[in-house]
């Protein structure tokens, strides 16, 4: 039987001194070597407690990450202010021994030259963690290597070479625990009654076909669907459609510069380029960087990274006044609109799932980020335990972003206008077939915006009868689907007490519409318990939410200085979550049915859909953290902000889909005294554009 290891403290000695052991602020990302020293604890902890694991045994023992345990909020404020030390340095870890289906979360503690374990503690059976970029090859190579799976593609599709097999890893979400791959050992099937108690670790695995490595897959979808247990290391289960085999689309569909000319009916050639527009800063940049800490204008702010949030932001301050404590994406859910098989269990927790982090893109310059670009590589570790490096994780630069305000006297005709600029941190993740960039905006005015574009591939399907999908090429379907994102915002407007209320444009908000009729205007509502709070967003009020500091006053108003939530404000709004109220998605994606959700701030309430979203419990999270209803009417509050995107897929969405946009604003609302963007100098010439070239 799996057991918690030891928990008494271990310490190792790494026996060097080397100075990028340890990093230089309590928020700094894990160093490599600080990540190398945590691995070798970790793997001598598990040894001694498990006396018959193989060390020589590379697989034996499987890192799902090793990360910076963050310190506790009041230790980091303390340190912050000057009031007390830097916190102790944390990591933490988990590990699996998938030959006994055992997961293990650890804390170790980080000093100068030593490594030591305080906790490690065995992960509930019916809780995964969740795939790594290693797992999700894995699972790949196990398919291909299934000679079940390959005798039913012979059968079935006549396809014997099965080197151009392409196999999308996804998790699995389940509304019950009748779902039979959860207890394929204790049938028949398994004979072994010493390996029977061994939870499974399921993969469900898409196939797709495609002529050559550049192929499109996508337009070439295959019904079988196996199931894959990491932990055996086998294809436990394969399903399809109903009825005779059906027959693999040939059709030529591709965007890749090498088989633009194969297409079978789109276009085969280039069209004419544009002449060049170049971004360029002969002065340079205006932003500094020392280490992870961001300074430009009058913003200030520290970056991390990790492997499940990917960027976050950390102590974001206007002119020196704090607006955010930390702010990051910390869930999505991804349902799919399709009950047929083999596609009712379709869906996916991105971030729990895979992590942003772990699906982090490389950046280049000229496409991806342009002008004048400052670059932050992120460190995290292999399955082995091993440190590798993202080169270009994360991009930050300045954009041009047009006027930001104007205005012509009509009786001199003087104008007055400043253009805006903003700064721009931005990073871009691959989730299997789907591209998600992610882009923070940091305004002069004092706005602070977060924008998704949502492009890269469809996940298709051969068509299925009775959905309501598009056919987006010849035999190939494209299911609706919807992509629920949220984002986790530890305000700090103006210091760390804050209060929230929902602002609501109405009419007649006294009751009386007055002589003409004509009498519309704000309402708030103070929310003060956190059942309270669970909001959904109204366009037709102009609904936001205002996030204020009692115990800062508006000097020309005389209320609270604040902040407003205003919902999206990038791309259309968009409904909640649209599966019922018995669909798994629902039930692990509470957070999705509703727009806001408001809590007193706990440093272990990070995930909505809880810590454990592969094969893990229904309602934690969210639903969890307001059981209690707790006071939300005053203090340190985070504001949890659920916004998407309902995708009914166009045949112009294939093969590559242009983006799509969805996002938030951070808006000031009566932080300032007046405009804060008037100081913007004229342009340097004295009136003399250098806006645009001399007209022609």
């Amino acid at each position: 039987e799996p057991r918690t290891p030891n928990p008494e403290p271990q310490t190792l000695n790494p026996n060097h001194n080397d100075l990028s052991l340890q990093a230089q602020h309590p928020l700094d990302d894990l160093t490599a070597a600080e990540m190398t020293v945590v691995a070798t604890a970790m793997k001598a902890t598990i040894l001694a407690a498990h006396a018959t694991v193989d060390p020589k045994d590379v697989d034996a023992i499987r890192f799902n990450y090793i990360t910076l345990s963050e310190p506790p909020k009041a230790l980091l404020m303390a340190f912050l202010k000057g009031t007390g030390p830097a916190p102790p340095r944390k990591a933490e870890v988990i590990v699996s021994l998938p030959a006994r289906g055992a997961s293990f979360k650890a804390y170790v503690t980080l000093d100068a030259d030593t490594a030591h374990v305080v906790t490690c503690d065995l992960i509930p059976a019916d809780c995964q963690p969740m795939f790594t970029p290693d797992d999700c090859e894995l699972a790949e190579a196990i398919v291909k290597a299934d000679p079940k799976v390959a005798e039913m593609l012979k059968s079935r599709y006549g396809i014997e070479d099965l080197t151009n097999l392409v196999c999308d890893p996804w998790s699995i979400h389940v509304a019950s625990e009748d779902f039979a791959p959860l207890k394929w050992r204790e049938t028949e099937d398994n004979p072994d009654e010493a390996t029977k108690h061994i939870a499974p670790r399921l993969v469900q695995a898409f196939l797709y076909w495609r002529s050559e490595l550049d192929d499109n897959q996508y337009a070439k979808p295959i019904d079988l669907l196996p199931v894959v247990d990491l932990n055996a290391r086998k294809v436990i289960e394969m399903s399809m459609q109903p009825g005779p085999a059906p027959t693999i689309p040939e059709a030529s569909v591709n965007y890749h510069r090498t088989m633009l000319a194969t297409n079978s009916y789109l276009s085969s050639v280039w069209r004419d380029a544009l002449p060049p527009l170049d971004v360029v800063q002969p002065e340079g940049a205006s932003f500094a960087v020392d280490g992870k800490e961001i300074t430009w204008d009058k913003w200030s702010l520290r970056i991390g990274f990790n492997y499940r949030e990917g960027l976050v932001l950390h102590n974001v301050k206007y002119d020196g006044r704090p607006v955010l404590h930390r702010a990051s994406l910390v869930e999505m859910a991804v349902p799919y609109g399709d009950p047929n098989p083999p596609y009712q269990r379709k869906c996916a927790f991105d971030v729990g799932d895979y992590g942003l982090g772990y699906c982090t893109d490389s950046l280049e310059l000229g496409c991806d980020c342009l002008g004048n670009i400052h670059y932050f590589d992120a460190t995290l570790a292999d399955s082995k335990g091993e440190p590798y490096e993202i080169k270009k994780a994360v991009c930050l630069h300045e954009e041009d972003h047009g006027l930001l305000w104007k205005h012509v006297e009509f009786r001199t005709g003087h104008s007055e206008a400043r253009r805006s600029r903003r700064l721009v941190l931005s990073f871009i993740c691959t989730v299997v077939n789907y591209e998600y960039l992610f882009y923070w905006y940091l305004l002069q005015d004092g706005t602070i915006e977060y924008e998704i574009k949502l492009t890269g591939m469809l996940s298709t399907s051969l068509p299925s009868a009775g959905t309501r999908s598009t056919l987006v090429a010849p035999g190939v379907n494209a299911q609706v689907h919807q992509h629920m994102f949220c984002a986790r915002l530890d305000m700090a407007v103006d210091g760390m007490v804050n209060s929230v209320e929902e602002v609501d444009v109405v009419y007649a908000p006294s009751g009386d519409g007055g002589p003409y009729d004509n009498v519309f205007g704000p309402v708030a509502t103070h929310l003060t318990t956190e059942k309270q709070a669970v909001r959904s967003a109204n366009q037709n009020t102009a609904r936001a939410w205002k996030i204020s500091n009692p115990e800062s006053l508006n000097p020309i108003t005389g209320e609270p200085v604040g902040y407003k939530l205003v919902p999206f404000t990038r791309g259309a709004a968009m409904p909640n979550l649209l599966t019922g109220p018995n669909s798994a998605v629902t039930k692990k994606g509470e957070f999705a049915t509703k727009n806001l959700w408001v809590t007193p701030y706990a440093d272990d309430e990070k995930w909505p859909a809880g810590e454990f979203t592969i094969q893990g419990a229904s309602g934690e999270g969210l639903p969890t953290y307001i059981a209690a209803d707790r006071d939300v009417s005053k203090g340190d509050l985070v504001l949890w902000h659920s916004f998407g995107v309902v995708h009914v897929p166009r045949p112009e969405d294939f093969p590559v889909m242009p983006v799509e946009h969805t996002g938030f604003s951070l808006k000031p609302e009566g932080f300032f005294s007046g405009n804060p963007a008037i100081d913007l100098p004229p342009p340097a010439d004295h009136g003399k554009s250098t806006c645009c070239s001399d007209a022609k």
